[in-house]
């Protein structure tokens, strides 16, 4: 399906098989197309910052949500409130997690009642074919809410008929955390699906259980997933897809949102998702994609979970989009040309009944024309009716100096508006909101410079970015609740390099690594002395992220690091193993997480797992 998916630009892919054919893996990645913009792109042609995770490098990962994928993205933060994908929230290059965009197969599924929502993704990570993480301003290419950057989740396309399952689980081998009764700490879960593939039409269905009692008083979790997608070929210049999720996820909410008072709160959250979309090649140069969209999102938080007659909180929103995509394919460059409309509306106790329209129109030219140099300008005019009209203009060029060099600029603009909790929440003592915010606006400038030869890839950039109107919850004293305010611009730089090499070591052997390393350092950020701020003390200075994989035969063992520094809090390693053996139709693997049994907090009063065993196996039969 071609869509407007996350229209993603191109660096390095630190995370797949360097560009290279790799031994037992067919992946080439300079042929997979991205869709910059609503333009097909091939990834090396690209001049953004993106990076890209495949399906054989999550199952080289000792992961089981996409929420613990991401965190071995070099300047993404992963904050887990939650653990084994409860809830997670995200952020890239220092930004806040209100500042990025989530969508499925282009899909926007950010949620307008708070991104804590945002990573409810009703897909399993059987389904994932690969996620794209574009990085920098993208309202050029979304529209609003992609401050500083998008995360597209793209699942399995599938190619013959085959039933799959993965099951797993797992303890740390230690009794629970502040004396909660007897037992260990265990947990595992089980996915199972199926592709059906015919001459003229393909589907895709999965359903996930995923369960664990918690490491510490109230804090288990029980989450149930089912997805399908559809493709029907009308023929051959035509096409339709279907895409539908569920979502069903409970888990204790002990140190959520306002420790210590909520020890004994308590979340469901329930997710719809369907998406209709079609692809017409109407000419040979030039193509239309429409597509509807529909999310529904229920959020029922109890403060006591045995009192639901007290300090209860239940949300629900409604989120409607309409999009119509086109290509134009000239002797000169490519153009792309588009609208979008949305509704947005949420039904609450506590925020209140509130409705929105936002409505945008896009347009972009892409041109290699220009001697070995690649051009893309466009523009993005957007109207909001609480915060009227908006225009995101944006360039990228690209300079191949010499074989194998590239340089890269990328100026643009982008705009947050305030989620319908910075607005309206009345949910006292713990947090407020503030009617009369306004939106965050940014402007970011970044140089790349990339380096590609044989199965080596090298990239090194800087950024700078400055808000204005920058949000923040703050506070004076514990004795008030958090309230957003603007404070003004917020001026941030940052560095990354990036290096990765896959070397074979004989026929079929071979060793593969990713070493990342981002830094982030505020130019200035106004704000009141003395107040207490909810989010920027846990955003990341450092981040080191060394992954490496040895493959032998069918054996392969994968060891993964990352050091994190956060601003004013100490510096913690989180080291992984992943051991797997592979047969023709059954695949094993065991693995330690939290090798060195750390003791950490990503955000809120959540303590994270400490080493974790876990046993999984994977079973595939082709049809």
């Amino acid at each position: 399906m071609l869509t407007k998916s996350i229209l993603f630009c191109s660096l390095i892919c630190p995370l797949i098989s360097m560009g290279q054919e790799t031994i037992g893996d067919s992946t080439i990645l300079h042929e997979v197309i991205i869709s910059e913009n609503r333009l097909q792109t091939p990834f090396n042609k690209n001049v953004r910052n993106i990076q890209i995770i495949t399906k054989q490098e999550i199952e080289q990962l000792p992961v089981k949500s996409i929420n613990e994928v991401l965190s071995f993205i070099g300047g993404v933060d992963v904050r887990q409130r939650g653990t084994f994908g409860a809830q997670a929230d995200i952020s890239i290059d220092g930004g806040s997690f209100e500042q990025t965009l989530i969508l499925l197969n282009g899909i926007k599924v950010s949620d307008p009642q708070t991104a804590h929502h945002s990573m409810n993704i009703p897909v399993s990570l059987e389904n994932v074919e690969r996620i794209e993480i574009l990085k920098g301003p993208a309202a050029r290419i979304y529209g609003i809410n992609a401050l500083t950057g998008a995360v597209n989740i793209v699942t399995t396309k599938p190619e013959q008929s085959v039933i799959s399952a993965h099951a797993y689980a797992g303890s740390s081998f230690e009794g629970k955390e502040e004396n909660d009764g007897e037992g260990l700490y265990w947990g595992g879960g089980l996915q199972v699906g199926g592709n059906l593939t015919f001459n003229t039409h393909q589907h895709v269905v999965s359903i996930s259980k995923d369960k664990y009692n918690g490491q510490r008083y109230n804090s288990s979790t029980e989450n149930t997933k089912i997805f399908y997608q559809g493709r029907l070929q009308i023929d051959e210049r035509n096409a339709l897809d279907l895409t539908a999720g569920y979502l069903y996820n409970e888990f204790g909410a002990n140190g959520f949102y306002a420790a210590p008072g909520d020890r004994e709160s308590y979340e469901i959250v329930e997710t719809k998702l369907v998406g209709v979309s079609s692809s017409h090649q109407i000419s040979d140069r030039f193509s239309l994609r429409p597509r509807l969209s529909y999310r529904y999102n229920a959020d029922d938080y109890r403060y006591f979970r045995h009192d639901l007659n007290t300090a209860r909180s239940q949300h629900h929103t409604d989120v409607l989009s309409a999009e119509v995509n086109s290509i134009w394919n000239t002797s000169i460059g490519d153009v792309g040309f588009g609208l979008e409309s949305r509704s947005e509306e949420i039904n609450s106790t506590n925020i209140g009944d509130h409705h929105r329209y936002n409505h945008g129109v896009y347009a972009e030219f892409k041109t290699e024309r220009i001697k070995n140099m690649i051009w893309n300008v466009g523009s993005y005019l957007n109207y909001n009716t609480q915060y009227g009209w908006q225009v995101f203009p944006g360039v990228d060029v690209g300079y191949l100096f010499h074989p194998g060099w590239k340089l890269a600029f990328n100026i643009g603009s982008s705009q947050r508006i305030p989620s319908f909790t910075d607005l309206y929440l009345n949910q006292r003592p713990g947090n407020i909101g503030n009617p009369d915010l306004e939106s965050e606006n940014a402007w970011q400038y970044e140089f790349a410079l990339h380096y590609k030869k044989s199965n080596l890839e090298l990239q090194t950039g800087y950024f700078y970015r400055d808000i204005s109107g920058f949000i923040d919850r703050i506070r004076e004293s514990t004795d008030e609740p958090y309230q957003p305010f603007n404070f003004g611009n917020n001026k941030m730089q940052g560095f990354n390099f990036r290096a990765s090499q896959a070397v074979p070591i004989h026929a079929r052997s071979r060793f593969q690594y990713t070493l990342s390393y981002n830094y982030l350092t505020p130019v200035s950020t106004v704000r009141s002395e003395g107040m207490d701020s909810k989010y920027s003390l846990e955003s990341l200075k450092h981040q080191l992220v060394l992954r490496t994989t040895y493959i032998q035969n069918q054996l392969s063992v994968s060891f993964n690091n990352r050091l994190l520094k956060r601003e004013h809090k100490a510096t913690y390693l989180i080291s992984d193993l992943r051991i797997g053996y592979d047969l023709s139709k059954l695949s094993f693997y065991t693995d330690i997480t939290n090798l060195f049994n750390q003791s950490y907090i990503e955000t809120a009063a959540v303590p994270m797992p400490k080493r974790w065993f876990a046993l999984g196996a994977r079973y595939r039969l082709a049809l």
